[in-house]
């Protein structure tokens, strides 16, 4: 890849992102009253985050039996209100354990 390449792309890109930021505040220019619209969005930050965390739980430790094991824990403790240390820690070392007795079961 030459160097005229790699400016074009970098330029596509910060317009893209420009794009993204500046849009809503072009369109949306007095504030949203819709009910719909505004319960709608409240829940957009939580379905992109989720959208992006659960695929990387599945594909991200050596197997799917793990990360399945790993992510029940985590959304037990995470149901029964216990700090996001926490949850990250134990799930995390639910995997840990569940990894080390399946390299000696398997």
């Amino acid at each position: 890849m030459n160097i005229k390449d790699y400016f074009a792309f970098l330029l596509v890109m910060a317009l893209v992102t420009y794009l993204v930021r500046a849009v809503p505040f072009v369109v949306f220019r007095n504030k949203i009253k819709n009910k719909f619209f505004k319960s709608f969005l409240a829940y957009v930050p939580y379905a992109v985050l989720g959208a992006m965390t659960f695929p990387a739980i599945f594909t991200s430790t050596g197997s799917v039996i793990s990360a399945v094991i790993g992510c029940i824990v985590a959304v037990f403790l995470a149901f029964m209100e216990k700090s996001l240390l926490t949850v990250a820690l134990s799930a995390c070392g639910v995997v840990l354990v569940v990894e080390i007795i399946q390299k000696y079961i398997m």
